[in-house]
């Protein structure tokens, strides 16, 4: 939402740099400039993006005008670049981290290839301190980020299709399906709260984000349906999210709460209805591996091709560390290293970090610049995937022969990075 006591940015640009052309990096100041990147942002994308604009920045509780940033032509006021921080709340093994996504992110084709993304993106990483957040995360298009410092490292989207003929008769008590409206938001919060325990990573909703996510979608690239399901004796039991824009052409389903076997089996039976009513080929779900739901599907002959990744940064590796403290002191409780008391010291070549354990407590990051021994080695990209769960100590080592632990102290960083189960549903 907007704030009036907010003072937007302004920076204007080299000339030199741009061919002549007077160009500024701004943030939204009032609804106008909303709108005008909001239409930019339809024309460079699809519609369905302009509303999503609109909605994200006038009306979702944790955005600001300073979040929205585009480049302006002086001459003519046209926006021709623009990019966007969205801020996310993530718990990680107990430990609540802000993220910000690099959000929305486009060019003009008249003016692509003058490296106006590179030139937000110094205000995109102050704001992301300003914001508190210790990653950045974006779905993005492949490889072309990296130049950024990110890398993929955690799951994103889902590839497990079912066609309609794979789908069984439900045997068992009868389900009741209906749309949800706001007046249901506190039975959703519930069911999706229990549902995130069985996931170390996952995204944190609270009330304003629900009321959004029910009243400020439709019309926008991010509307979508959430079915309640409803027992024999009417009580709660699970729900389903329909997005109406997704990839491939099947009805999908991304996102849906712990299901009883047979609550998941008339789920399946209520989206192929659905399906076939609307004349899509199947179904396709895109959630966790280990949810109830996506592991019928598969039982009953779903395919299961894969996923994608999000695409993560990490601005300061000290205050990542820091902010994880909660989840590596409940990692050591829970081990062979309980009540640890250590120097413990992280080299990511460009930089080295140190954490100091007592008592099994993180009592201290320290970023120690380029010097130093180290506990264990590993090259900045491989930091990012191992600290989010997403590969193993074993996979970064296969794929980084310049990763390395000191005896005898790898057991210790398998301890502290495990691999994680982790899915991000999305906050608008």
């Amino acid at each position: 939402m907007l704030d009036p006591n907010e003072t937007s940015f302004y920076q204007l640009l080299s000339a030199d740099a741009y061919g002549g052309r007077r160009l500024a990096i701004r943030t939204a100041a009032d609804e106008r400039d909303v709108d005008r990147v909001a239409e930019f942002n339809g024309h460079i994308h699809t519609l369905g993006v302009t509303g999503m604009t609109r909605s994200i920045f006038l009306h979702h509780p944790h955005t600001r005008g300073r979040d929205l940033i585009f480049v302006e032509d002086e001459a003519n006021g046209q926006v021709v670049s623009s990019l966007c921080v969205i801020p996310w709340t993530w718990r990680v093994d107990g430990a609540e981290i802000r993220s910000g996504e690099m959000g929305i992110v486009g060019t003009l084709e008249s003016h692509r290839r003058l490296g106006l993304i590179r030139a937000q993106v110094p205000y995109y990483n102050q704001r992301l301190r300003e914001r508190g957040c210790v990653l950045s995360h974006i779905q993005g298009i492949p490889y072309f980020y990296r130049q950024f410092g990110y890398e993929y490292a955690m799951p994103l989207e889902g590839g497990i299709r079912l066609e309609h003929r794979d789908v069984p008769h439900p045997d068992g008590a009868p389900y009741s399906f209906r749309l949800a409206t706001v007046e249901d938001i506190q039975t959703l919060a519930g069911l999706y709260d229990v549902a995130a325990c069985d996931l170390n990573i996952h995204t944190v909703r609270d009330r304003g984000t629900w009321e959004y996510l029910l009243t400020r979608t439709a019309g926008t690239e991010m509307e979508a349906e959430f079915w309640l399901i409803h027992d024999a004796v009417g009580a709660a039991a699970g729900y389903l999210r329909l997005p109406k824009y997704h990839f491939d052409a099947e009805l999908t389903v991304n996102e849906t709460p712990r299901l009883s076997f047979d609550a998941a089996l008339a789920a399946l039976n209520h989206l192929k209805a659905l399906s076939v009513a609307r004349g899509t080929p199947g179904l396709r779900l895109c959630l966790p591996t280990n949810n109830t739901l996506a592991r019928l599907a598969l039982s009953i002959g779903a395919q299961d091709r894969g996923h994608y990744a999000w695409q993560i940064m990490v601005p300061d590796a000290a205050a990542l560390l820091r902010a994880l403290g909660p989840a590596f002191e409940k990692r050591l409780a829970d081990s062979p290293f309980a009540g640890f008391t250590r120097d413990v010291t992280l080299g990511l070549y460009r930089e080295h970090v140190r954490l100091r354990f007592e008592s099994g407590r993180l009592a201290e990051v320290a970023n120690l610049g380029h010097g130093g021994d180290s506990t264990i080695n590993l090259p900045p990209q491989a930091f990012i995937p191992l600290a989010l769960g997403y590969r193993t100590w074993d996979e970064q080592h296969a794929f980084h022969p310049d990763a390395g632990t000191a005896s005898p102290w790898r057991l210790l960083f398998e301890t502290l990075f495990p691999k994680q189960s982790s899915f991000l549903c999305t906050i608008y």
